[in-house]
C-alpha cells in the first residue's frame, strides 16, 4: 500500500468558497426540458408539468444556480416565441441541434422551476442571430418593474413582478464555427461591448459573462479573450470557460488525471485576464464563469440507444441526443475536475455542470418512467452540500501515476474548505490509481481535530468493475458508502483511499 501526505494550514487560504461555483446548466437540447425537468401527464408531475421525481433529486443535487437556455441552442433563438399563451406560441426549428422546438416550455415556465428549485437563474442572450435591441429588450422584459412596453407585456403574461436576473451570458461558444452566427473576436468584442452597455443601461445591476474560448484546444485561444476583453474589459464582469473531457482508447490513467489540463487551462485564462488589465489600465478585477464543464463522450462510443451526433435525417422533438451512462471512473474524474474549480475559487466564481437532466447528465429520466441519480451525482452533491467557508491551500505529498497524456501526476487528487463558524473541515479526495490502495495521512496545522463527522466513499461496488454504472434497471449500483477505515489519530486524519475512488471527509475541529 503506497502512502501520501496532505498538510492543511488554517492560515494558507484561497479565498471564499464561491456560492455559484455549485452550477447547473438546463438547454432546450435533447431530452433535458421535455421529458426531463417538465412532462405535463407524467404519474409525478405537478399542475404545470414539472416532474417532481426530478426536481426532488436537483435538490438533493444542490445547485445553487442554473443557466438557461443554452447553449448552441440560444444562438438561434427568439426569446419572445418562449412568453405569452403557450397556444399562441410558434414552433420553430432549431438549427443548433437539428430538432422543432414547441417553445410550450419558455422563460416565465424556467423562472417558476427555478423558484421550486430554489436556484438562481443565469440567462443567455442570443448573440449569434440577434444582437443589441433584442438583448436590452429582453432584460426590460424581465427586470423593469412596470410603466414600459415590454415590462408591461410581461405583467400581461401574468408575472406581476419583475424576475430579477442578476447573472447574463453574452452569447455562445461564439468563437466556434459550428456556432449560428460565428463571429471572429473583433466582432465578437464590438457587439458584446455595446450589447453590454445597452443591457446595463436598462438595469446597472445586472452582471456580465463575456465569451471565451470553446474550449483550450481552439486554435484562437487565448488571442480570442485578449480580443474580446481589450474591446469590452470595463462592460463585462466575468470570461466564460467551456471544457468536457472524455477517455480516449482505454487510456484510464491519462482520463483520470484530466484536471491536471483544467487546472491549466483555468491559469491561461487568468493569465490573459489580468494581462488586458494590466494594459488597459483597468482598477476592476475580471474574473471566470466556467460555465460548461463535464465529462461527454464525444466520439467513439455511438450506439442506437445512446447517439451522440446530431439528427440529421427528420425533424423531431426532443429527441434522444448524447445521454451518456457515466461509470465509477467517469465519477471520479468528475469529482477532481470539481476540486480544479475549488482550488481555483478566487478566480472561479460561477461554474455550470452541463447539464442538469438525461443530456451528459448527473441525473436521468425516462418518459412516463422513472428518474434516477448516475454516479456524477454524488460528488457534486455532497461538495455543493459540504463546501463551505474558505477553501484551504493544500500541500500534497503523493505517489505519481504515470501517464501518456500528462507523465507522472500526483495518485491523490485533493481539496479541502474549513468553516470557521460550523468549526467543521471538508476533505475531498480522489485515488487516480488503478492499481494500489493509498494511505492517506492529514496534518492539520492551526486547526485541532476535535472528530470525525462522517466518511463517505464511492469506489467501484463488490462484484464490479469501473465501468459499472447506474441504470434504469438498478439505479444504485454506484453509490456513495461509509469509508470505514478512516480515523483520528493524535490529531492526525488517516484514510485508506482504494484504488479509483473519491471520498469526503467532515471533521470537526477548532482553532488551535
Amino acid at each position: 500500500m503506497s502512502q501520501a501526505r496532505i498538510t492543511v494550514d488554517r492560515d494558507f487560504r484561497i479565498g471564499k468558497v464561491p456560492h455559484r461555483i455549485f452550477g447547473s446548466f438546463v438547454e432546450h437540447m435533447g431530452r433535458c426540458v421535455y421529458t426531463g425537468i417538465y412532462e405535463p401527464g407524467h404519474p409525478q408531475a405537478d399542475e404545470q408539468g414539472f416532474r417532481r421525481d426530478v426536481l426532488e433529486l436537483v435538490k438533493e443535487m444542490g445547485p445553487t444556480v442554473v443557466r438557461y437556455p443554452g447553449g448552441n441552442f440560444v444562438s438561434g433563438y427568439r426569446w419572445e416565441d418562449g412568453v405569452g399563451p403557450v397556444e399562441d406560441r410558434p414552433a420553430r426549428l432549431d438549427g443548433a441541434w437539428h430538432t422543432v422546438e414547441t417553445n410550450e416550455f419558455g422563460l416565465h415556465e424556467f423562472i417558476d422551476w427555478a423558484r421550486l428549485a430554489d436556484v438562481e437563474v443565469m440567462e443567455a442572450i442570443n448573440l449569434g442571430t440577434r444582437g443589441v435591441e433584442a438583448a436590452r429588450s429582453l432584460v426590460e422584459y424581465a427586470n423593469h418593474p412596470r410603466g414600459t412596453y415590454w415590462s408591461d407585456l410581461r405583467r400581461s403574461h401574468g408575472a406581476e413582478e419583475p424576475f430579477g436576473i442578476k447573472l447574463w451570458c453574452l452569447g455562445n461558444e461564439l468563437d466556434g464555427p459550428w456556432q449560428i452566427g460565428h463571429k471572429t473576436a473583433e466582432e465578437y468584442g464590438r457587439l458584446a461591448q455595446e450589447s453590454a452597455k445597452a443591457m446595463k443601461l436598462v438595469d446597472p445591476s445586472i452582471e456580465l459573462v463575456a465569451v471565451g474560448s470553446s474550449n483550450r484546444q481552439m486554435p484562437t485561444f487565448g488571442s480570442w479573450e485578449h480580443t474580446v476583453l481589450t474591446h469590452a474589459y470595463e462592460e463585462v464582469d466575468y470570461v466564460s470557460m467551456h471544457a468536457y473531457y472524455q477517455e480516449h482508447d482505454g487510456d484510464a490513467a491519462s482520463f483520470l488525471a484530466e484536471a491536471v489540463d483544467m487546472d491549466a487551462f483555468i491559469d491561461g485564462v487568468i493569465a490573459t485576464i489580468d494581462a488586458v488589465k494590466a494594459a488597459g489600465k483597468h482598477t476592476k478585477q475580471v474574473d471566470i464563469s466556467f460555465d460548461e464543464w463535464n465529462v461527454w463522450y464525444q466520439r467513439g462510443l455511438d450506439t442506437e440507444d445512446q447517439p451522440h451526433q446530431v439528427a440529421t435525417k427528420e425533424w423531431t422533438t426532443h429527441p434522444r441526443l448524447i445521454e451518456d451512462t457515466y461509470s465509477v471512473t467517469d465519477a471520479v474524474v468528475v469529482g477532481t475536475l470539481m476540486h480544479s474549480l475549488l482550488r481555483h475559487g478566487d478566480r472561479v466564481k460561477i461554474a455550470n455542470q452541463a447539464q442538469l437532466v438525461n443530456v451528459i447528465a448527473p441525473i436521468r429520466s425516462e418518459e412516463g418512467g422513472p428518474a434516477w441519480r448516475q454516479a456524477s451525482f454524488w460528488p457534486f452533491a455532497r461538495m455543493s452540500q459540504l463546501a463551505r467557508g474558505e477553501i484551504l491551500q493544500l500541500a500534497v505529498d503523493s505517489p505519481q501515476v504515470p501517464t501518456a497524456k500528462f507523465g507522472d501526476v500526483d495518485a491523490v487528487d485533493a481539496a479541502a474548505t474549513w468553516d470557521e463558524q460550523t468549526g467543521r473541515l471538508a476533505l475531498f479526495a480522489a485515488n487516480r490509481g488503478l492499481q494500489e490502495s493509498t494511505e492517506l495521512a492529514v496534518e492539520l496545522h492551526g486547526l485541532n481535530a476535535a472528530g470525525l463527522r462522517s466518511a463517505e466513499l464511492l469506489r467501484v461496488p463488490e462484484g464490479g468493475d469501473r465501468h459499472t454504472a447506474n441504470t434504469e434497471q438498478n439505479p444504485e449500483a454506484v453509490t456513495l458508502v461509509p469509508l470505514q477505515q478512516a480515523g483520528i489519530e493524535d490529531g492526525v486524519l488517516h484514510a485508506t483511499l482504494p484504488p479509483l475512488s473519491w471520498a469526503v471527509l467532515e471533521v470537526d475541529v477548532s482553532v488551535g
